[in-house]
C-alpha cells in the first residue's frame, strides 16, 4: 500500500510571519530609539520610562490599526474579485472553461489536455480553480485582517518590552548604551529567527535589521543630544 507524502511548505507561514517579524522589529527599533533619544537629551530615568511606555502603547495600537486596515483592504479586493468571478461563472461557464484552459496552455500544457484539466477542475470546484489559477488567491495566502492585527500588536509589545526592561534596570550613566546594545542583539536574533522560520538566508536578514536598527537609534540619539536640556 502506498503512503501519501505530506509536504509542509514555508509559504503557509507568510500571513502571520510577516506581521510577527514586522511587529517585533518595530517594537524593538522604535522603543529603543525613543529611549536612547530621550536619554541623550539628558532626561532622567523616570522621563525615559514614561516615554518608553507611551511609545509601547501607542506603537502597539498603531501597528494593530495599520495592519487591520491594510490587510482588510486586501481582503475586500479579494472578495470583490471572487464575487465577480462567481458571476462570470454563472453567466458564461463555457467561456470561463476556455479561459482556464488557455491559462494552462500558456504554462506549457497541450491544448487537449489543458481543456480536459480545466473541465475536470471546474466540475469539482469551478470558483476555487479560477481563484487559484486566474486570480492567484489560495487558502494559504488569503488575507486575514484580525490575525495580522493581533499578531502585530502582540509582537510589537514583546519587542518593545525588552528595551524598556533594560532601561529600568541599567545604571543611569550606562542606560543609553546598554539599551542600544540589547536592542542590536535582539534585532540580530530576530532577523536570524525570521530567516530560519521563513527558509531565507540568515546572514542577509541579520545584517539588514541590524543596519536599520543602528541607523534609527543613532539618528534619534543625535537629535536628542542636539535639542536636549539638562534634567
Amino acid at each position: 500500500m502506498s503512503r501519501l507524502h505530506r509536504e509542509r511548505h514555508l509559504i503557509a507561514r507568510i500571513g502571520w510571519l510577516r506581521a510577527a517579524v514586522l511587529g517585533a522589529n518595530d517594537g524593538i527599533v522604535s522603543t529603543a530609539s525613543l529611549i536612547v533619544g530621550v536619554a541623550a537629551a539628558a532626561q532622567g530615568r523616570q522621563q525615559v520610562l514614561v516615554a518608553g511606555v507611551a511609545g509601547l502603547v501607542a506603537g502597539a495600537m498603531s501597528m494593530a490599526a495599520g495592519e487591520y486596515v491594510s490587510v482588510s483592504s486586501q481582503s475586500d479586493t479579494e472578495t470583490a474579485d471572487l464575487a465577480r468571478e462567481r458571476s462570470e461563472l454563472a453567466a458564461s461557464p463555457a467561456m470561463e472553461r476556455d479561459e482556464l484552459a488557455g491559462l494552462y496552455e500558456a504554462r506549457g500544457v497541450a491544448p487537449a489536455l489543458a481543456r480536459q484539466v480545466a473541465t475536470q477542475l471546474m466540475a469539482k470546484d469551478a470558483l476555487g480553480a479560477h481563484a487559484r489559477d486566474e486570480l492567484g488567491i489560495s487558502q494559504m495566502s488569503q488575507a486575514r485582517p484580525i490575525q495580522a492585527a493581533v499578531t502585530s500588536a502582540a509582537t510589537f509589545s514583546l519587542g518593545a518590552a525588552l528595551p524598556l526592561l533594560v532601561a529600568a534596570l541599567a545604571p543611569g550613566a550606562r542606560l543609553a548604551p546598554m539599551v542600544a546594545g540589547a536592542a542590536m542583539l535582539s534585532l540580530a536574533m530576530l532577523g536570524a529567527l525570521g530567516a530560519k522560520t521563513g527558509g531565507a538566508p540568515v546572514v542577509k536578514a541579520v545584517v539588514r535589521v541590524a543596519f536599520w536598527g543602528a541607523f534609527a537609534m543613532g539618528l534619534t540619539a543625535g537629535i536628542g543630544a542636539l535639542f536636549g536640556v539638562a534634567s
